[in-house]
């Protein structure tokens, strides 16, 4: 029997999944010195709950946040740039757009640029938008500037020449005289083979951050192979790329960038396998709250996403943080987790988040030294956690009820619950305005969508969250609190190829060289048993800047159809005219070979733990402050009889804690999800 492991590290827990024969979780703190530490402990953990020999196991696949760590703190390598003679500065000068408190900032400074002005070099050479080469490369200059970079020591080297997506040869050239110049084990990324596409400041960003998160990645995914192969899990390592496929960890460190938001996308994936075609994931874990729209069972894709950016209510401001142009899952992210400290400004207005409590010192209930209250902490108070409900890692409301009383409710001159549940509300609103983002902002109506929740405090806040957009239904799967972990063991080997080419005779051709690309860079072959290609194009209408990514279609009629109706889609206008194609992409991928969590729970479901009905003290505004409150599990809802079990109650699963609020009702469906619904 082989087994499948999904390991999804987070900014407070590491989760596991072991899949196999049955499932098996485990959830510890994450180690943020040596993420690995946590890994090798959660997998031993898992393994050992499994009774499965590490040797059994056959594939491993990780989601990590430690690309966008490197680029947030500024620790990836340090980087040099090369550009066509007259665009060195075009990195340094950036972009930037002054939102929020910076508005009013008279003395803002911009964020620094990826690249230090003096680490910009450029070389003589020019290709034009069509491939025409108005300008040979000057390859004694290049040569010079090699030595200067390696005289600087700098081992990582970002290439962006201007149009060379049109023709990469002088690229390709620069690239191979700076591997001669530079000492073995360098990094040398160059634009054409990471992301070919037009918009220069963007394809330029891009390749910067592979080649500043490139070797970073690099670094700790050998790390993590020796680590494994040490605990005798010799499988080989996958890695979840930002638009919800997995590639090797060997192409993974080739191209880092692809990994930016690898932890998010994972959460988003395993909700899109509940079976309903319309959803609003929703993913609250430790340290942020997630949320994605996916309809007719796909997740919303991005070709252009922001990392280290400034916005507001989740959504993230163009003009802001570092462009990226990768797909990526569509997400709105705010700092509103179980660990989001609560705090009252110098004005005496309660604050939650966005900073973060973390795994150390984590929450004051964790009892590890923290002292600052956080929404597990308000939670605890408020009698929807139980102080076991952590397993492991008991809960303390002493010291829960002590930070709430000592940084929150005295300051304002209120009572304890009522400072708790404040904190409580507040943290629905930020997770709230991350939904308003990605529904009414896109001129989406979110009452026609089922709410699908997990993360470890998800479950808690769901119907709350989804009452204030009108929501009725709230999914709860199986083994909720390590969902993105599950949502792992869902994703299929895939890779994306793009690229631009205005005017392209024969379409065909280069559709067939981007999928032998992609399938090279997964080590399959075309044809083979499962093994799918999807194709797409960019298209735009003549004349304009921007473009709509849309399915190929063979007959030009056809394809414009679909780029009209995506207009009207998406800006509301119904429009016809002359439309041109930019960019042509493809998406390879093949299978995955063992089943998940999340498509299988029909015959995994959990049980609650046994035992019989208990009830304790929990805060609920309707019943007028804390009431008498049924504490269930999910055997209890499976006999349940009728619509299920009125609230308010709480629902005590294996890894989260769902509460039921006055005017919803909870019940069990076949595959073992938990079902709310607001009765009518």
């Amino acid at each position: 029997m082989s087994y499948a492991i999904g390991v999804d590290v987070g900014g407070t827990f590491t989760d596991v999944v072991v899949s196999g024969r049955s499932v098996t979780v485990a959830k510890v703190l994450s180690t943020h010195d040596d993420p690995t530490d946590g890994i090798v402990t959660g997998i031993a953990l898992a393994l050992g709950r499994a009774g499965v020999p590490p040797a059994s196991v056959t594939r491993v696949v990780h989601a990590t946040t430690l690309a966008t760590n490197a680029v947030l703190e500024r620790k990836g390598s340090r980087v040099a740039y090369v550009t066509t003679r007259g665009f060195r500065s075009a990195i340094p000068l950036g972009r930037y757009a002054r939102v929020e408190e910076d508005r009013y900032d008279l003395r803002f400074d911009p964020p620094p640029p990826p690249v230090a002005p003096e680490d910009c070099f450029e070389v003589p050479e020019r290709v034009g938008p069509r491939g025409e080469t108005l300008e040979e490369l000057d390859e004694d200059a290049t040569r010079e500037v090699a030595a200067e970079i390696a005289r600087r020591g700098i081992t990582s080297v970002a290439v962006c020449l201007l149009h060379s997506y049109a023709d990469p040869r002088h690229e390709v050239r620069v690239g191979e005289i700076l591997h001669e110049a530079l000492p073995p084990g360098s990094t040398v990324v160059i634009s054409s083979e990471v992301w070919p596409e037009i918009r220069e400041y963007e394809r330029a960003t891009t390749t910067i951050m592979s080649a500043y998160v490139g070797p970073v990645m690099a670094r700790y995914l050998q790390r993590l192979r020796e680590r494994l192969h040490a605990a005798g899990v010799t499988a080989p390592v996958h890695v979840m790329e930002s638009g919800g496929g997995v590639m090797s960890a060997e192409l993974a460190a080739r191209r880092a960038v692809a990994t930016i938001e690898s932890g998010p996308a994972a959460g988003a994936l395993a909700a899109s396998l509940t079976g309903y075609p319309d959803v609003i994931s929703f993913d609250m874990g430790g340290t942020t709250a997630k949320t994605c729209v996916i309809r007719n069972g796909r997740p919303e894709i991005t070709h252009e996403f922001h990392v280290g950016g400034k916005g507001s209510f989740g959504g993230r401001r163009a003009g802001t943080g570092v462009p990226i142009k990768t797909p990526a899952i569509d997400l709105a992210e705010v700092g509103a987790g179980g660990g989001s400290v609560a705090w009252v400004d110098p004005a005496g207005a309660l604050r939650v988040g966005p900073r973060s409590a973390g795994s150390e010192p984590g929450p004051a209930c964790y009892g590890l030294g923290g002292g600052e209250p956080t929404v597990t902490d308000a939670d605890l108070v408020l009698g929807y956690l139980d102080p076991s409900s952590l397993g492991s890692l008991p809960l303390s409301p002493e010291l829960a009820e002590k930070a709430v009383d000592q940084r929150l409710a005295w300051p304002l001159g209120v009572s304890r619950a009522e400072a708790a549940h404040a904190v409580h509300e507040i943290a629905n609103a930020a997770m709230g305005s991350a939904v308003h983002v990605v529904t009414v902002q896109r001129g989406i109506d979110p009452r026609g969508f089922v709410m699908v929740a997990f993360g470890g405090a998800g479950p808690m806040h769901a119907a709350r969250v989804a009452e204030r957009f009108g929501i009725d239904m709230v999914i709860v799967p199986p083994y909720c609190g390590v969902g993105s972990a599950a949502g792992l063991l869902a994703g299929d080997l895939s890779t994306d190829r793009v690229l631009s080419r205005l005017g392209a005779g024969d379409p065909s051709a280069v559709f067939e060289g981007l999928a032998a690309g992609a399938a090279a860079d997964l080590g399959l072959e075309l044809g083979a048993p499962g093994v799918t290609v999807e194709r797409s194009a960019d298209v735009r209408f003549a004349g304009q800047a921007h473009d709509l990514t849309v399915p190929w279609s063979d007959s030009s009629d056809e394809l414009a159809d679909r780029f009209f109706a995506k207009y009207q889609q998406v800006y509301g206008i119904a429009q016809r005219g002359p439309v041109e194609i930019v960019s042509y992409r493809v998406r390879l991928t093949q299978r995955a070979a063992t089943p998940s969590p999340a498509q299988d729970a029909a015959g995994i479901a959990p049980g609650g733990t046994g035992g019989g009905r208990r009830a304790r003290l929990a805060w609920f505004p309707e019943s007028g402050g804390f009431t008498i409150t049924a504490v269930l599990t999910r055997d209890h809802l499976r006999g349940a009889p009728g619509p299920g079990t009125y609230g308010p109650a709480i629902i005590e699963d294996a890894e989260a804690t769902i509460v039921v609020p006055p005017g919803w009702t909870a019940a069990l469906s076949p595959t073992g999800a938990v079902i709310l619904e607001r009765a009518r």
